[in-house]
């Protein structure tokens, strides 16, 4: 019989993931250095059922799920990627294109978990806010929106 993997070992303690070690591929390419990733949800409605003769038991039925949108900041450089990618939506010109998020170990050379937003899309751009007393990277951030979500294999 097999043993079983030390993450499933009672009382071994294994570390959660860093939240601060990613990448974000778009078609297999790093597109930008993004320093946020925020926003990834998903939410499954239900439908309530009353059976007949058992009004006690009410019965929750899945319905409609939905993927909410997630925004991504990064630092704005040459690169016109993101911006041209944004500005083909608004003039109706929607390129879907798979979006990988990588997590990385602590170390930032391996990935440990990886989702796939399928077939997204962007829906916002902000552009960075400008201060001429601030001493810092111009920071731009972009939304999309995806018709599924994937846990891509590692």
């Amino acid at each position: 019989m097999a043993e079983p993997a030390p993450e499933a070992t009672p009382g071994t303690w294994v570390d959660p993931y860093p939240a601060f070690n990613f990448k974000v591929m778009i078609q297999g390419q790093m597109v930008a250095h993004f320093m946020e990733f925020a926003g990834l949800e998903v939410d499954v409605e239900t439908f309530e059922y009353r059976e007949a003769g058992m009004g006690q038991v009410v019965h929750q039925i899945p319905t409609i799920t939905t993927f909410k949108p997630v925004t991504l900041r990064y630092g704005l450089t040459a690169s016109p990627m993101m911006w041209d990618w944004f500005i083909s939506t608004t003039v109706g010109q929607v390129r879907r294109e798979n979006v990988s998020i990588m997590m990385l170990d602590n170390a930032g050379s391996q990935t440990v978990m990886h989702f796939v937003l399928n077939r997204a899309y962007p829906t916002r751009w902000r552009g960075p806010d400008l201060r001429a007393t601030a001493r810092e990277v111009a920071i731009a951030s972009i939304t999309f929106k995806y018709e599924s979500l994937d846990k891509g294999a590692i």
